[in-house]
């Protein structure tokens, strides 16, 4: 996410962004577990159009752009990915598999449409290389429960996991336990404080996306004022640097007044009663920054409840089902969406390359769309709620 955002906001036209982000993170009413060996799925068309580097060979998500930003012609120009980035110059993506691998995805909750959208791109991908994917996930974001399914998935001796670590500290010796038994490991969306063992990284770029954040609210209200962060809950390396993203924006900029970082704990009703409890204390609030797609729907409830409905400003990640209609509503002025589609299907592209002893990209960061109230019934970049 280390790009510039041009928010025409007042025509609800499109915003050009840099931004990229993570995931959302809700807990979900019972744990997933799928397997899919070559099944075909239509994750792909409905997924937003991508950036691709001019000098990538073929990368099935063409995911780690370097300067270009042109949109693809098949996205509408409102919606289409204005930037990606990536620490390679190109991305070579296998088009087969050497052998049926048995691949192990592991979410960072179930039942969350981002990661939801992300399993579709796998399947996809995993249909056209042959391989078996395996997904789980725990019933909450939350290293504790997610240790344990790590745990089981080692001891069934995948030939990769594919992963999205719930705490930087936490998971760090599992999985690079994980990857001294010889367990190629790709970590998607969110990362470990050293992810040395990992073969490849592949997420958005989230400091960039909260500068972009801010620049979103900023032109929302032009003569600045009070903003608020609300986001999931510290040590996850996706919101936190969000928040760094939004918070390094707004200290640059002199009119607007930063009111620091409440944490939700993935709770809709308790990002609702900190944004009720803020405005009580600082009614003239402009803006807040809602670093996943729970802090949104919770933040939304929040202003309504405190009767600002129409006068504070939302700017949210990702792009679930609630959060489009917040968006239709006017509840949520502009969205963030990720490209978790992308995000799977690189990891899985990288996984592959590196089982197979081919050209491997040890970091891939993936573009995104920012959707509008103005473009919510044509984007094609809203997540799923199934495959």
């Amino acid at each position: 996410m280390k790009r510039s955002l041009v928010l025409g906001v007042a025509a609800s036209a499109c915003l050009t962004l840099a931004l990229a982000g993570c995931s959302s993170s809700k807990p979900a009413a019972a744990a997933s577990s799928s397997s899919v060996a070559a099944s075909s799925s239509s994750a792909a068309s409905s997924a937003p159009a991508v950036v691709a580097p001019a000098s990538s060979a073929g990368s099935s998500a063409a995911s780690s752009a370097a300067a270009s930003s042109a949109p693809a012609s098949s996205a509408p120009a409102s919606s289409a990915p204005v930037s990606s980035g990536s620490a390679s110059a190109s991305v070579v993506a296998p088009t087969k598999a050497k052998k049926n691998y048995k691949i192990s995805f592991i979410q960072g909750v179930a039942g969350d449409n981002f990661y939801i959208t992300m399993q579709c791109g796998i399947q996809t991908e995993a249909a056209k290389l042959g391989v078996t994917v395996n997904t789980q996930g725990a019933t909450a974001f939350d290293p504790t429960l997610q240790i344990p399914i790590l745990s089981s998935v080692v001891s069934s001796k995948p030939d990769a996991i594919l992963i999205a670590p719930t705490d930087v500290k936490a998971l760090q010796a599992p999985l690079a336990k994980a990857a001294a038994a010889g367990i190629k490991i790709v970590l998607v969306d969110t990362t470990v404080n050293d992810p040395s063992f990992a073969a490849s990284q592949v997420s958005s770029d989230n400091v960039g996306g909260g500068k972009a954040a801010f620049t979103a609210i900023k032109g929302l209200s032009p003569k600045g004022g009070k903003v608020l962060v609300i986001s999931v809950n510290p040590g996850i390396s996706t919101t936190d640097a969000r928040v760094k993203g939004f918070q390094d924006a707004t200290a640059a900029d002199s009119s607007f007044t930063y009111l620091g970082v409440q944490y939700s704990h993935n709770d809709p009703a308790t990002a609702a009663q900190l944004v009720t409890a803020a405005l009580r204390k600082d009614p003239d609030i402009t803006g807040i920054f809602a670093t996943n797609l729970f802090a949104a729907e919770g933040a939304a409830t929040g202003i309504k409840q405190a009767g600002k409905a129409g006068k504070v400003s939302i700017v949210g990640f990702d792009a679930g089902p609630d959060q489009i209609k917040a968006l239709k509503d006017g509840t949520v002025q502009a969205l963030v969406a990720q490209q978790p589609d992308t995000i799977g299907t690189d990891g899985l592209d990288q996984a592959i390359a590196s089982l197979d002893g081919g050209t491997v990209t040890p970091k891939i960061q993936t573009g995104f769309s920012i959707i509008t109230k103005a473009n919510a019934d044509t984007t094609t970049a809203a997540y799923k709620a199934a495959c």
